[in-house]
């Protein structure tokens, strides 16, 4: 303190108290005192022989820094200054008190009353705001894990949905044991399991639940009446399905078959000799017709495998065999051709019992015969085996009440609209019965049976043609008659706005990744395809073949797929993004077929499903790049050149090996 005093701290004398900093406290200090050997250089700093410190404009040599800063700004001398006298210790009751107001203020106590509720509600708002954002950002987190679907998504889908490669799911699929193509639809169960390999979580959106049990009438036991079965009939291409159908049926449907092979689900219903009918389905062999097999296998009660006794279990063999299995329905096998020369049973029996599957007359439980389709052999046989089948399943259905079923196939006639091919599986339906099917709801204003003739009604296991729908459902889809037709339109729009949701999710836009995979590629390329055809099983089944195609460097994206004819519209979606048009068994409209000319839009028309699968390959092969790689064809050595005017250097060379053409 006492030094404080000592120093008046004038900015304008540097220097005035050169020499007296304490020799105690900084033996530099003392360098301005004459005689000693340092003080020269000491004397050029601006406070002569003072400290460090003491270079700072102030120039009080030898004082502590802060009393030098203190002292040259006016106003601030006393500031440091220590009060006289220790600082009293406060007494308990005091601290108590300052606790006390210190609370009651953050409480908001103490203050008036009324600014202490306004202080309370502000802040408790901020609080409600702040866990609210929180809830907010962990809900959407959460909500950002979990995906909508409905119960049927394909693999591909799926992928989109959790922006993984598809392979990474089929991948995941098939260490379940599961083999699934791109396009196959997974059960719930399948979904769940893979989307949690991938850490989400699946929600099943179904419209409402209570509207499936207004639908749904519950059955009396004393109500139930027997049914006849319903067979399909399954097994590879080419292997007799439908040949032994035509058998059954006397009829001749191959010839109606473009190229001779099934491309839709053909149902009839049968009498059999000792007048019990039974109901056949028809299913394609084709690789590309897996979705129409599995329907099949789902909708029968009893699956006849096929297989021809002169071939081989083949794969579509075994992938029939596999859907009846999963669909738990008793598997009888026809070995069919056994009267052509190098037939042989006993081949087909052996590759069978590879598989686990013994059948009787080997000692196993699976019921086999052989027959010939052409010259009828043993077809009886085959089917007493069958009825005797249906014998043990007990099949009953209740026909006094509205009609539930399948539908098996939808297609668009030209002069009769949207014809619907279904199965009732219980109930009876009649002309004039408001009917829901898939997101799709009508009256049925006509039915007719498998040969055309019109009907009034359908009783249990009974297919007919449904005409008289608003649009064309998704061939599995069940159908179910209603009360009113109002009702049926309700949950049809329910249902209509539940895909149109599911399409907008699994729709993907491109991504900054995404440009950089294709960028990296180098020469990605993208064809898009628009296909309409005449029923919905085939069109279903060309497209997922098409998908199949794409590969690193050219995607193919269906972009539309529909049934009917190939309208104008259709055209204009081909040409804003610049897809080709393919009509499967469907011709374009006048009006189309002008304005493709106009739009130079290609469109290509087919009635057998493999010739468009061939041609769209051949396309991709002439969109990739031609690869150029040099070969050797020979090695020359050059002996001797000749120069002769007018035509240059002539080599003589000598061929060392390989072979060399002008």
């Amino acid at each position: 303190k006492r030094k404080r005093k000592k120093t008046p701290g004038a900015p304008g004398q540097p220097g005035q108290h050169g020499g007296q900093g304490q020799p105690g406290q900084n033996p530099a200090g003392q360098g301005g005192a004459p005689g000693q050997p340092r003080q020269p250089y000491q004397g050029n700093r601006p406070g002569g022989g003072t400290p460090y410190q003491g270079n700072r404009p102030a120039g009080q040599g030898g004082t502590p820094y802060q009393g030098n800063r203190n002292n040259n700004r006016p106003g601030f001398q006393n500031r440091n200054a220590t009060p006289s006298g220790p600082k009293e210790e406060p007494t308990e009751k005091e601290i108590q008190d300052q606790i006390k107001a210190t609370l009651a203020r953050l409480s908001g106590a103490g203050k008036s009353g009324k600014f202490a509720q306004r202080a309370k509600l502000r802040r408790q708002k901020r609080d409600d705001v702040a866990y609210n954002a929180e809830e907010a950002a962990n809900e959407l987190e959460s909500q950002s894990k979990i995906l909508k679907v409905t119960e049927f998504v394909t693999a591909n889908e799926l992928a989109s949905m959790m922006d993984v490669q598809v392979t990474k799911i089929i991948g995941t699929c098939m260490s379940l044991g599961m083999f699934v193509s791109i396009n196959q639809r997974l059960d719930a169960e399948t979904l769940t399991i893979v989307a949690d390999e991938f850490g989400y979580e699946i929600q099943f959106v179904k419209p409402d639940e209570d509207e499936e049990n207004v639908i749904e009438e519950v059955d009396k036991e004393e109500d139930l009446i027997e049914r006849a079965p319903v067979v399909t009939i399954m097994g590879h291409v080419d292997h007799g399905k439908t040949s032994l159908l035509d058998y059954i049926r006397k009829a001749n449907v191959v010839a109606g078959e473009a190229g001779g092979i099934t491309q839709h689900i053909g149902a009839y219903m049968v009498t059999t000799p000792s007048g019990k009918k039974v109901t056949f389905l028809d299913t394609p062999g084709h690789e590309a017709f897996t979705a129409m097999r599995a329907r099949g296998a789902k909708v029968a009660d009893i699956a006849i495998i096929v297989v021809a006794a002169d071939d081989a279990v083949m794969p579509q063999t075994k992938e029939a065999i596999n859907h009846a299995q999963a669909a738990g329905v008793p598997l009888v096998f026809a070995f069919t051709k056994v009267d052509k020369p190098g037939a042989n049973a006993d081949k087909v029996r052996e590759q069978l019992s590879v598989m686990n599957i013994l059948v009787e007359d080997w000692g196993g439980k699976y019921q086999s015969q052989e027959i010939s389709s052409k010259s009828g052999l043993n077809v009886d046989l085959l089917l007493d085996k069958v009825l005797l089948e249906a014998e043990l399943l007990e099949l009953k259905a209740n026909p006094n009440k509205r009609a539930t079923g399948s539908v098996i196939e939808s297609a668009l006639d030209k002069g009769r609209g949207i014809v619907t091919t279904v199965l009732v599986q219980a109930g009876t339906l009649r002309v004039g019965d408001p009917i829901l099917a898939g997101s799709y709801s009508g009256r049925v204003k006509a039915l007719t049976n498998e040969r055309g003739m019109k009907v009034e009604s359908a009783g249990p296991s009974q297919p007919v043609q449904v005409l008289g729908m608003q649009g064309a459902p998704t061939a599995g889809d069940r159908f179910n008659a209603l009360e009113s037709e109002t009702e049926a339109r309700d949950i049809a729009n329910k249902r209509m706005q539940l895909q149109r949701e599911q399409g907008l999710r699994t729709q993907k836009h491109i991504t900054l990744d995404e440009i950089g995979r294709r960028l990296a590629i180098g020469n990605f390329k993208e064809l898009n395809i628009i296909v309409k055809g005449d029923v919905d099983g085939s069109i279903e089944a060309l497209a997922d073949s098409l998908l199949k195609l794409s590969t690193e460097q050219i995607q193919i994206n269906i972009i539309s797929k529909g049934v009917g004819q190939i309208s104008e519209s259709d055209v204009l979606l081909a040409s804003a993004s610049d897809a080709i048009i393919i009509g499967f068994q469907v011709r374009p409209s006048t009006g189309a077929r002008k304005l493709a000319e106009a739009e130079q839009i290609d469109i290509r028309l087919y009635s057998i499903i493999y010739d468009a699968i061939n041609e769209i390959k051949s396309a991709m092969e002439g969109m990739l790049d031609p690869e150029f790689e040099e070969k050797i064809v020979a090695n020359v050595e050059i002996r001797e050149t000749f120069k002769i005017t007018k035509v240059g250097t002539i080599a003589g060379c000598m061929v060392l090996d390989g072979k060399i053409t002008r």
